[in-house]
Parts: structure tokens; sequence; C-alpha cells
């Protein structure tokens, strides 16, 4: 029986179609990307992905592609956001702001307090070591100012902060995320908050592996 398709699925497919109408050399150009006549090559959250270039679909792998996954909903749409949309000569400003200022920013989306990074910070409350070592094993840089601070990649050309607050007798758990002050000309304040509910699965992840 046929598994029916969802509408991320459906989503993500006519995505893929979108990302073909768009100039593979300047994708190659602009972010450096390793490719060969079959596929694209990008890294995201320290993990290796490809682009098929005749079809646009999305995988990933954590061993050279021996073994092959398909890319989800949040970790598709992120890197066909980056490819296609990113303004041509985006570029750092080297600034980082909290992500619920950034400019262009007119709903509550991304604001910090809203019950998905609350919701966050609270599975993180209690878990600082195995947080820490999570941002580690995604070659994070760690930060001063937090119980636990990192900048992280989302992208080699795209970096984002987190830093963490345990919960005390007086405040719950806190978590703020800074991000360059241009990271918009590189995707749109929608996509970014498809690439931070990937960040989070993959420190989930790597919190997971810890354990066993």
């Amino acid at each position: 029986m046929t598994k029916a398709l969802t509408n991320y699925d459906k989503i993500k497919i006519s995505t893929a179609h979108v990302f073909l109408q768009y100039n593979q050399a300047t994708m190659i150009h602009k972010y450096s990307l390793d490719y060969n006549s079959d596929w694209l090559y990008i890294t995201f959250i320290n993990r290796t992905y490809r682009i098929n270039r005749k079809t646009g679909s999305v995988q990933w792998s954590d061993n050279d592609f021996e073994i092959i996954h398909e890319a989800n909903h949040n970790e598709a749409m992120t890197i066909y956001d980056v490819l296609c949309y990113s303004k041509d000569r985006c570029h750092l400003s080297h600034e980082f702001i909290n992500i619920n200022s950034l400019s262009s920013v007119r709903t509550g989306n991304l604001s910090t307090s809203s019950g998905f990074f609350q919701n966050t910070a609270d599975f993180f409350n209690g878990k600082t070591v195995e947080l820490r070592n999570a941002c580690i094993a995604l070659s994070g840089k760690e930060l001063e100012k937090g119980d636990v601070a990192f900048k992280l990649n989302l992208f080699p050309f795209l970096p984002i902060i987190i830093r963490f607050w345990e919960a005390d007798d007086e405040f719950p758990a806190s978590l703020q995320i800074l991000a360059d002050r241009n990271t918009l000309d590189y995707m749109h304040y929608e996509t970014l908050m498809f690439a931070l509910t990937h960040l989070f699965s993959r420190l989930n992840e790597e919190m997971r592996n810890e354990k066993r």
C-alpha cells in the first residue's frame, strides 16, 4: 500500500521543481559548493547533504553516502531557500542580534517568549552537561555568558549563537538565540524557524546519542 503524501511532502516536491529553475553554477560559485555532474553538496548543521541536479531531491548521510537518508521538510526547505533566495551579494555583518530584532520580522513567530522557545528551554533544563556536549559534537565554539553558550554553524557561511540559562527559584529556564544582523539576506524569516527547529532536533539527537 502506497503511503499517502502529506502536505509537507507535497510542498517539498513542488519546491524541488522550483529549485531546478535556478542557476546552479551561481549557487556553486556563491557558496564554494562541492559538486559533480549529478549532485551539489552542502553542509547543514555539521552534516553533509546533497541535492540531485536533475530532480532537486535532497539527501543526507553521516558516512559518505554509504547509508542515505531523505531530507525532511525542515532540512530541505532551509537548503532550497538558502540556495535559491539568498541575495546576490549576501555577506555577514559580524554583529549578532536577538532574532526577534531582525528588521524584517513583523509577526511573533520568532519571539523568544513564544511557546516554541520556552518548550525547548524547558527540555534543556537539568541537562546542561548533555547540551554542552551536544554543541561540541556539532563543532560549536563555546562562549561566555550563559550556563551553556555556543556559536554554531547553520551553514559554514552562516553562524548562530545559542545561550541557555537553567531555571532557578525566581525564573524559568531561558533560551536566547542570536543571529547575524544580515541573516535574512540568506533566507526568509519563516525559513529561519525551519532551520532552528532542525538545529534543536540535531541537539536532541546528539544528547540521545550520548546516553547510549
